[in-house]
């Protein structure tokens, strides 16, 4: 914001109260009305009015307090945002970063858990990055803002806070598309992203201790995929797993699945393991560390796919 007087950020609750996880705190006092907005409780409002101003040369910066909000701006979304670089063949772009604390883990109510990454990957013409780390948290979203198109950028409520790494002060990118192996391996590659890769690298270490050595790939973006790197993994190790808290019907894992039956059948020896969220709505308190994967489950996710 410092460095390009179009970047806004606006949604509910962002200005005064520093968004519902303080994730913008200390903007509104630095930047002001003008460039942080408190929005009205209008999902599809805020959506439609930053498409326009990313149309007319801003950048902005919604924030839907929970990705479960989300819903009444999906159409504005996937037939505006997402749609306008070929609509107007070119002569406009979409410049514009729609933020949102999405996943469960932390105790919310109902519509405040939902994982529902891959509907807006399924979209052409939208970005879906999910961070898991600070570092590249700043890196991505820094690279977000700067990109033409729009991106949806999910940020995983379960690891806000949850441990601390070294960010640098100054500006840096870190490429929207690019994979990133979290550790190296060669019996079988378990892909995941967002706030699961912290218990999937637990379940890793934990299985090295029975001699089985898994890659862990963190893939950073979702849409586009890194499928090089999925694929150059997946070549090494022979059997694969994928990890996510979303429901398994429709996930992503499918699409990482398919993705290597396509470009390396000849390479594989086990079915590839899902090991998901289930498909029902997100539960509320009782059940929520049952739904969500934990490393005692992945751990079993792995072995059967290494035994099999």
């Amino acid at each position: 914001m410092e460095r390009d007087d179009d970047v806004v950020v606006m949604g509910e609750d962002v200005g005064k109260n520093g968004g519902v996880f303080r994730a913008t705190e200390g903007l509104h006092d630095e930047f002001g009305d003008n460039r942080v907005v408190d929005t009205p409780l209008a999902e599809s409002g805020i959506i439609g009015t930053a498409i326009g101003m990313a149309a007319y040369g801003m950048r902005p910066v919604p924030e839907i307090q929970f990705l479960g909000f989300i819903y009444p701006g999906f159409d504005q979304i996937v037939s505006h945002a997402a749609r306008l670089r070929t609509r107007s063949r070119g002569q406009y772009t979409c410049p514009m970063v729609i933020r949102a604390p999405y996943g469960g883990g932390i105790r919310a109510p109902e519509h405040h858990s939902e994982s529902s990454e891959a509907m807006f990957a399924h979209q052409p013409g939208l970005k879906v990055v999910i961070p898991s780390t600070p570092y590249d948290t700043k890196g991505l979203l820094t690279s977000a803002i700067r990109s033409p198109d729009p991106v949806v950028f999910l940020e995983p409520k379960l690891i806000y806070r949850a441990f601390r790494e070294e960010v640098p002060a100054e500006s840096y990118e870190v490429p929207i598309g690019e994979a990133a192996v979290r550790r190296e391996g060669t019996d079988i590659s378990v892909y995941t992203w967002g706030a699961m890769t912290r218990p999937t690298l637990e379940a890793a270490e934990s299985l090295a201790d029975e001699g089985i050595d898994a890659e862990v790939v963190d893939l950073r973006t979702v849409s586009p995929l890194d499928e090089e790197t999925i694929v150059e993994s997946f070549e090494k190790t022979g059997r694969a797993a994928v990890v996510h808290e979303a429901p398994k019907t429709g996930g992503l894992g499918a699409e990482i699945a398919a993705t290597l039956q396509e470009e390396a059948l000849l390479y594989q020896e086990a079915p590839v393991e899902r090991i998901t969220g289930f498909d029902t709505p997100f539960p509320l308190y009782a059940l929520e560390d049952y739904y969500l994967p934990e490393p005692a489950r992945i751990e079993d996710g792995i072995r059967d796919a290494v035994e099999f």
